[in-house]
């Protein structure tokens, strides 16, 4: 190919559009591999303290708001599928949909964000927090209160595992077994060491919002090279890569929401 028949899209290093595409497309599943390995340790993470201390996790996930939770993961599916439909919308040519349809996904990110703050700022209120920062208090407090009471065993007691609380940390990590762990008296007597439970959800919940103001930064820049009327069904690229990312976040959420709202 000459140098006046080389399109402005296509890299020098490269002979085809094709060729350019096809390791675009290795690079970025390279890319979403790596993700999913780091996301996959957390998931193991969880598995692991939700193994030794499931008492903590049936507890403490009633803290969550599962109608926030809820309509989070309705607004990422819905931006999936703006997403998917923007890239072929970009595929036909099709200028003004595409357009449309990117706004729509940076709203449905957007949207997903809010609802995070506000979500965040609730435990923030009732001292919702990991690590040596959690220290909860009743007041305004009324969502969070356990839905039902934890099952005695036929032995007397909380449902909890026989392993031993996790020894005390440095600076107040993890309570000593002498501190009261009750918000209330009665059945909903609090476990020890609850905030391993906010711990996880913070990371796990803080690198999945992380990832979705990355991937709304990536729609934005290829919202204004739309605009501008870089892609088209010759040149599509950066529209299809940047949704197989958002494809990624959607799905990651798809599993956060179950294994820390719907516990139990």
């Amino acid at each position: 190919m000459s140098h006046a028949e080389h399109p402005p899209y296509l890299q020098h290093h490269f002979e085809t559009a094709e060729q350019q595409f096809d390791a675009g497309k290795l690079g970025i599943w390279l890319f979403l591999a790596t993700e999913i390995l780091l996301f996959g340790g957390l998931f193991c993470a969880y598995a692991i303290y939700r193994a030794n201390h499931p008492e903590i996790f049936v507890y403490a996930h009633h803290y969550l708001d599962k109608t926030l939770g809820g309509t989070n993961t309705v607004i990422l599916l819905c931006s999936s599928l703006t997403m998917a439909w923007a890239v072929r919308a970009s595929q036909l040519g099709q200028r003004k949909l595409l357009v449309l349809l990117l706004v729509l996904t940076l709203l449905g990110g957007a949207g997903f964000m809010g609802i995070k703050y506000v979500e965040y700022q609730q435990k923030w209120k009732h001292g919702l927090l990991p690590g040596a920062h959690f220290a909860p208090h009743d007041e305004g407090i009324e969502a969070a209160a356990p839905e039902k009471p934890i099952a005695p065993l036929a032995g007397g007691g909380a449902d909890r595992t026989t392993i031993p609380p996790s020894a005390e940390g440095p600076a107040g990590t993890v309570p000593p077994a002498s501190a009261d762990l009750s918000l209330r008296e009665g059945p909903t007597r609090r476990p020890s060491n609850v905030q391993i439970f906010f711990s996880i959800y913070f990371l796990m919940t803080g690198l999945h919002g992380i990832h979705v103001l990355v991937g709304m930064i990536a729609i934005g820049w290829i919202l204004v090279r739309s605009l501008r009327g870089h892609f088209g069904p010759d040149y599509f690229t950066p529209v299809d890569f940047v949704g197989l990312y958002w494809h990624l976040v959607d799905l990651i959420w798809i599993f956060l929401f179950p294994l820390l709202y719907l516990i139990g």
